[in-house]
C-alpha cells in the first residue's frame, strides 16, 4: 500500500479489550489498549516520502504488512464516468503490463451498501501493470499516472465509486439531516420504501412491455444520432443504489481514518434532473466530507459532465444546467472542475476517451495542491460581463496565456438575449483577453450564454488548448430559445 507522507500515520483495528496492542513502522513503536468495543487507533509521526517499510502490529494475534511506501494518497469516487474499467477504455489494456510501476499503486474498494454506517469494509492493492489495474478507473488512474510521473514519488490512488449513484448516497445520514433543503430526499425514499411492494409487482408484470418500449426508443435515437436512453430499472425499495447515504456508510465511513491528500470527483448524471438542488446538494457534499476527515481545505477537484446528444428541451432542468450547478460549486475554497464538453461521445453516455480526463484532473491538482504555477490548470472560466452599448463583454479567469478559437478569433456557440429572455445564436470574437458578443438586430442585449446545450459547440479555449467552460450570465428561470 501507499500511505500519506507528511502527515499523521493513523493505524487502526480490533482486539480483546484491555489486550495490549503495538504498532511499529520505521522504527516507531506505539502501544494502544482496545477500548469495550473491541476498537483501538493509534497515530505515528509524519513520514516523508520513501520505503519499502514493514508495519507490525502485535496484539493478541500478530500481523505483518511488508512492502509499505510513504508517497500521495488520492480518493477517486463518483458514478459510472469515474468507475469506468481502464481496459474498456479507448486506451485499451495493451500499455497495462509495459506501464508496470511497482511505486504507482491502486486500491479499489468494491461496491458495497449498507443503511448505518459502517466500521470495516473490504478493499485490495495492486501495483500498476498487474493485470487487476485494467479494471481499475480509467479516469483514476490516468490521475494518478501524471502525479506519479510528474512528482516522482509513490502514488496511491483508492478508488470507489458505483455507477447510478446520485450525490445523496455519498453523503452522511447527519448532512442529509440538517439541512431541510434535503427534505424532500428522505421523504422521497421513504414514500419509495411504502410503494415499493405494488411498484415491484406493476413492474414484473409490465416488464415484456417495458422492455419492448425501450428497445424501440433506443433504436429510434441511435438512427436520429442521439443516445439512446438509460435502460429503465426496477422500483427503488430496500438494498437500492439509491438509498440516500447507503454508499457512504459501506463504502467511505469505513476509511475515514485514513489520511488523504484529496479528493478527486466524477458524478452529476444522477441528479440532472435534480440541477437546482444540485446546486446546494454538491457544495454540502463537499463540506461534508471535509467534515468528516476534519480538514477543511482538503482539495476536492471534480468533472464537469461531458456532451451527450439527446435532444431535450433546454429550458427545463438537464445537463446545461447541471453544468452550471458544478460551475457554481468553485465558489467553494480549494476546489477545481476539469471541462470535458470537447471529449465526450455524443451518442453515448459513458464516454470511452478517458485519458484527457484524468489528465486534466492531474492539472488541478499540480497546480493548485503541488505549487507547480508553470501548468495551466484549467481552461477559461466565467469572470464576469459589461455591456458596451449594442454588445456584451465577457472576461475570463485561467486564461492559460491567452484566448484562442477553434477555428479563429470568430467564435461559434455564443447566445444572446434581450429582456424578452429569448436566446438566440449570436455573433462572437475574441478582443484581446476578453469575447465581445452581439446580435445585428438586437441593440439592447441582457444576457449571453455559451455552449448552453446537451452537446455544445465548444469553440472557445485558452492557449494551453483547455476548452472553457459552459457559463451563463444571466439567472433566469423561465428562458425560451429562437430560431437562428
Amino acid at each position: 500500500m501507499v500511505l500519506q507522507r507528511d502527515r499523521p500515520i493513523n493505524v487502526w483495528g480490533w482486539d480483546a479489550p484491555g489486550t495490549g496492542v503495538r504498532v511499529l513502522l520505521a522504527g516507531q513503536s506505539v502501544s494502544a489498549v482496545p477500548a469495550a468495543d473491541s476498537a483501538w487507533m493509534v497515530t505515528l509521526a509524519p513520514m516523508a516520502a520513501g520505503g519499502p517499510y514493514e508495519l507490525i502490529i502485535a496484539g493478541s494475534s500478530d500481523h505483518r504488512r511488508t512492502d509499505i511506501y510513504l508517497g500521495e494518497v488520492w480518493l477517486a469516487s463518483g458514478q459510472s464516468n469515474m468507475e469506468f474499467r481502464r481496459d474498456r477504455s479507448a486506451e485499451g489494456e495493451e500499455a497495462i503490463v509495459s506501464e508496470a510501476d511497482s511505486l504507482f499503486r491502486l486500491c479499489t474498494i468494491p461496491r458495497a451498501l449498507s443503511e448505518e454506517p459502517q466500521k470495516d469494509g473490504a478493499a485490495s492493492w495492486a501495483k500498476s501493470g498487474d493485470k487487476a489495474t485494467g479494471r481499475f478507473s480509467a479516469v483514476a488512474y490516468w490521475f494518478g499516472r501524471v502525479l506519479r510521473d510528474s512528482l516522482r514519488i509513490p502514488v496511491g490512488i483508492i478508488h470507489s465509486s458505483w455507477g447510478g449513484t446520485a450525490a445523496e448516497g455519498w453523503m452522511s445520514g447527519q448532512a442529509l439531516e440538517r439541512d431541510t433543503a434535503f427534505g424532500s430526499i428522505l421523504e422521497r425514499w421513504k414514500e419509495n420504501l411504502r410503494l415499493y411492494p405494488e411498484r415491484m409487482a406493476e413492474y414484473q408484470r409490465r416488464k415484456p412491455e417495458i422492455d419492448a418500449k425501450w428497445l424501440k426508443d433506443s433504436a429510434e435515437a441511435i438512427a436520429a444520432r442521439r443516445a439512446p436512453p438509460a435502460r429503465p430499472a426496477p422500483p427503488r425499495g430496500p438494498g437500492n443504489r439509491d438509498t440516500p447515504s447507503g454508499e457512504w456508510n459501506a463504502m467511505i465511513h469505513p476509511w475515514l481514518s485514513s489520511t488523504i491528500r484529496g479528493v478527486i470527483w466524477y458524478q452529476g448524471e444522477s441528479n440532472a434532473t435534480r440541477s437546482t438542488q444540485y446546486r446546494s446538494l454538491f457544495p454540502a457534499l463537499i463540506r461534508s466530507w471535509r467534515d468528516a476527515w476534519k480538514d477543511s481545505t482538503l482539495p476536492f477537484y471534480f468533472v464537469q459532465l461531458p456532451n451527450l446528444e439527446r435532444n431535450l428541451d433546454l429550458g427545463k432542468e438537464g445537463w446545461p444546467d447541471l453544468r452550471d450547478a458544478q460551475l457554481a460549486a468553485l465558489s467553494l475554497p480549494h476546489t477545481g472542475m476539469a471541462v470535458t464538453i470537447d471529449v465526450g461521445d455524443p451518442m453515448d453516455l459513458h464516454p470511452r476517451v478517458k485519458r484527457p480526463v484524468g489528465e486534466r484532473l492531474a492539472r488541478l491538482a499540480l497546480h493548485h495542491t503541488y505549487g507547480r504555477n508553470h501548468v495551466v490548470a484549467s481552461g477559461p472560466l466565467f469572470a464576469g460581463f459589461r455591456h458596451e452599448g449594442s454588445r456584451i463583454r465577457v472576461t475570463f479567469t485561467e486564461l492559460g496565456g491567452g484566448l484562442q478559437g477553434r477555428t479563429g478569433p470568430e467564435l461559434s456557440g455564443f447566445l444572446i438575449a434581450g429582456e424578452d429572455r429569448v436566446f438566440r445564436p449570436a455573433r462572437a470574437r475574441i478582443e484581446g483577453n476578453e469575447v465581445a458578443v452581439w446580435r445585428d438586430d438586437l441593440t439592447r442585449p441582457a444576457a449571453v450564454r455559451y455552449a448552453w446545450a446537451e452537446n455544445p459547440d465548444a469553440s472557445l479555449l485558452n492557449l494551453a488548448g483547455l476548452p472553457a467552460s459552459p457559463f451563463r450570465t444571466d439567472s433566469w428561470k423561465e428562458v425560451a430559445f429562437g430560431p437562428p
